[in-house]
């Protein structure tokens, strides 16, 4: 296995205006006291073709979004396919590695596993979807389970597959159940019912939907980083994209006396796209939702924010009721809740959905829409 640690520099971002060159030692360090970062030596370009676009061009189209969710009569009765024993058996396998940090081998073979659990639970039964691993520098890929639609627009819902423990990350076994087991599993279970409803019925969605299973989270957002630079240098049109990082704990909630909710996170994230899924929380969830922040880059879809596309973050509570068994060797299912696993799983399939059959093209005027300029 490879030591990840050592005397090689750097560049990390810590907020919008502050970059730094650390060493890997220092960096590990700034993870361990908890403090968000992009490790954004490889992708310094990331967001540059978007802005100078924006700068030296007339604006694009802005992305809007429904005011309320529109397909309940569909999606409703789809929400009852959602299992809590598939989540359960996915994670019980995804948490039998050693551990999933990306620079392993066996961050190499759970994501290999992981890809072909993919395929088998869902993939292979439509044809034109294209599920392929995203290859790094590292031995970890990322992976992408695109859903082509009518058009070429994106949505794009996104979990990360490694996990880490912030000593000896290398040795150390991190089973990483709710960091980020919990979202990878998640939206595996909304892709299953999804594509089979498509699979069962021979209709394609308006917009392309793609699944994402991002590499290097937990150093710097780095697997995220190199798929959205690619997608800002290619020129595709990402209208949303949704994270779910840490979906199943809700001790904390319960023991402070609080309801248990969805934690949608309000900063660092597309104000739009937000309002837009706290209403398809209270349409298809039967819990309601908590506002909450967690600070700068605090997981991948800051990467998609920083490449100029609509982005939000939900995680399983307020942030301050959050798992604080992660990044250790006790990040395991026996603390985690399916019942509320299940209700991030009706939210992402609920708003796959939605946002998938969007019109996008601004054809129709929707008084009191958030926007999003790209």
């Amino acid at each position: 296995m490879t030591q990840d640690v050592g005397s090689e520099m750097r560049l990390v971002q810590l907020s919008p205006m502050e970059m730094k060159w650390i060493t890997e030692d220092e960096k590990m360090e700034l993870i361990r006291n908890g403090r968000n970062f992009m490790d954004i030596t490889d992708n310094q370009d990331l967001g540059y073709t978007n802005a100078f676009q924006e700068a030296s061009k007339p604006r694009k189209g802005k992305v809007e979004f429904p005011p309320k969710p529109q397909f309940q009569e569909l999606v409703t009765p789809l929400l009852g396919n959602l299992t809590k024993s598939n989540m359960q058996a996915n994670l019980e396998k995804f948490t039998s590695f050693h551990t999933r940090y990306c620079k392993s081998d066996y961050g190499r073979q759970s994501s290999e596993w992981l890809l072909n659990r993919i395929n088998e639970t869902a993939a292979h039964l439509l044809p034109s979807i294209e599920l392929r691993p995203f290859k790094h520098s590292w031995q970890q890929a990322s992976i992408i389970a695109s859903i082509p639609g009518k058009s070429k627009k994106t949505v794009v819902i996104g979990a990360h597959q490694d996990s880490i423990n912030l000593y000896f990350p290398s040795f150390l076994r991190a089973p990483g159940a709710d960091d980020d087991g919990s979202g990878t599993v998640t939206i595996l279970e909304a892709f299953r019912v999804l594509v089979e409803y498509l699979a069962d019925t021979g209709i394609q969605l308006e917009n392309t939907v793609e699944f994402m299973w991002f590499s290097a989270e937990e150093i710097g957002l780095l697997g995220s980083q190199a798929i959205f630079s690619q997608y800002e240098k290619e020129g595709r049109e990402v209208v949303a994209m949704l994270q779910q990082d840490m979906t199943g704990f809700v001790q904390k909630t319960l023991d402070a006396g609080k309801p248990e909710s969805v934690g949608v996170i309000t900063d660092y994230v597309d104000e739009g796209l937000t309002e837009f899924i706290k209403e398809v929380i209270t349409e298809y969830c039967d819990i309601p939702y908590v506002l909450t922040e967690c600070g700068y880059a605090c997981s991948d879809h800051a990467s998609a924010s920083k490449a100029g596309y609509p982005s939000a973050f939900v995680i399983e509570s307020a942030f301050s009721e959050s798992d604080d068994h992660i990044h250790t060797t006790e990040d395991k299912i026996e603390y985690l809740s399916f019942d509320h696993m299940l209700q991030h799983a009706k939210l992402t399939l609920g708003l796959a959905y939605e946002l998938g059959n969007t019109d996008f093209g601004g054809k129709k005027e929707h008084k009191g829409h958030k926007e999003h300029e790209l």
